[in-house]
C-alpha cells in the first residue's frame, strides 16, 4: 500500500510539472508559427491539469486557455472559437491575470465580429471591476458603445463619468465632445449640448476635437434658427478640420438657402462676395426716370424712345 501511494503522489507531481513544459513548448510552436502544434500543446495543458484545483493548477489552466484563446482570435482567424474558450476562461479563472486581457478581448470579439453590443458592455464592465490601468479608456468605450445602441440616455451618463472621475485623462476631450453629441441627439438637449460644447472648447482649445466642435455648433445654430451664426462657426472650423470640403458644402447649403430667403437689399450679406453668380446688369442696372418714379416697363419704354430734349423733366 506504501509503494502504492507513493507511485500515485509520483504520477500527481509529474502531472503537474508537465503543465509549465507543454506551455514553454506551445510557446516555441507560436513564435515558429506552428500554430496547430502550439495548439496541441496547450490542450495537452488542460488535459494533464483535468480536476486538478490547486492555485498553481489554476494558474496554468487560464495561462493555456488564454493562449488558445488568443490563437484563434488573432493568428486562426476562428472568432467564433476564440469566443468560446474566452468565455471558458472567465468562467474558471475569473480572478487570473490573464483573465484581465481576456475579457478585452471577448469584448472586442463581440463588437466587431457579432455585433453582440450589449454582451461586450457586460465584459468591458467586469473588466472595469478590476480597476485596471487602462479604466478611463474603457469607460469611454463603453460610452461609444451606448452611443452606438442609441442609448443616448446613458451614453451622456457614461459620458459625463469619464469626464469626472479621470479628469486628468487624455480621453476628457473624448467625452466631452461625445456627451455633447448625445445630448443633441436628446429632445429638447440642445442648449445643454452647447454648454458641453462650449466647455471642451474652453478647456482644451488645442484638441483635435475642436473644429469637429464648432461644427456641432454650428448645426444647433442652424437648427436654432441662426444661420449667420452657423456660416461664422463652421467658417471658424474650416483650417483645421480634416474634411472642409463638407464643411464647405455644409456653409454653400446654408448660403443658398438665405438667397432663397431673403430679399435683396442695399448692403445684402448674402451676395456681397458673389460678383461671379449674379451679372452686373441684375446687381446694379440703372433705372429710367420713368422707373425712378414708379412708372411702368412700356413707359420707361416709351421714354427712352423720345427725344432727349422732351424726355428731359
Amino acid at each position: 500500500m506504501r509503494w502504492l501511494l507513493l507511485a500515485s503522489l509520483f504520477i500527481v507531481s509529474c502531472k503537474k510539472d508537465d503543465a509549465p513544459a507543454h506551455l514553454e513548448r506551445a510557446r516555441d510552436a507560436m513564435f515558429a508559427q506552428k500554430y496547430d502544434a502550439a495548439l496541441a500543446e496547450y490542450k495537452r495543458t488542460l488535459d494533464v491539469l483535468d480536476r486538478e484545483s490547486t492555485p498553481q493548477a489554476t494558474l496554468y489552466r487560464a495561462r493555456a486557455l488564454r493562449g488558445a484563446a488568443d490563437l484563434y482570435a488573432f493568428q486562426l482567424n476562428d472568432p467564433k472559437r476564440a469566443v468560446e474558450v474566452y468565455r471558458e476562461l472567465t468562467a474558471v479563472s475569473p480572478e487570473a491575470p490573464e483573465t484581465l486581457e481576456g475579457r478585452i478581448h471577448l469584448a472586442e470579439l463581440l463588437w466587431h465580429d457579432f455585433r453582440d453590443l450589449r454582451g461586450a458592455i457586460a465584459e468591458y464592465e467586469a473588466a472595469l471591476a478590476r480597476n485596471p490601468p487602462q479604466s478611463a479608456e474603457l469607460s469611454f468605450t463603453v460610452a461609444r458603445l451606448y452611443f452606438e445602441l442609441q442609448d443616448y440616455s446613458q451614453c451622456e451618463l457614461e459620458a459625463d463619468k469619464v469626464a469626472r472621475k479621470f479628469e486628468t485623462s487624455p480621453y476628457v476631450d473624448d467625452a466631452l465632445f461625445l456627451r455633447g453629441q448625445a445630448l443633441s441627439m436628446m429632445e429638447g438637449r440642445k442648449l445643454d449640448a452647447q454648454r458641453v460644447f462650449l466647455d471642451l472648447l474652453d478647456r482644451f482649445p488645442e484638441s483635435e476635437l475642436k473644429p469637429h466642435a464648432l461644427v456641432e455648433l454650428g448645426r444647433i445654430k442652424a437648427a436654432a434658427g441662426d444661420p449667420e451664426g452657423a456660416i461664422e462657426l463652421w467658417v471658424q472650423a474650416l483650417p483645421t478640420h480634416p474634411t472642409p470640403e463638407a464643411v464647405q458644402k455644409q456653409i454653400a447649403l446654408v448660403r443658398g438657402r438665405l438667397r432663397a430667403t431673403t430679399p435683396n437689399i442695399i448692403g445684402d450679406a448674402t451676395r456681397a462676395f458673389d460678383w461671379d453668380r449674379y451679372p452686373v446688369h441684375e446687381v446694379g442696372k440703372a433705372k429710367t426716370s420713368a422707373e425712378a418714379v414708379g412708372g411702368t416697363a412700356d413707359e420707361a419704354k416709351a421714354e427712352q424712345s423720345m427725344p432727349a430734349e422732351q424726355a428731359a423733366p
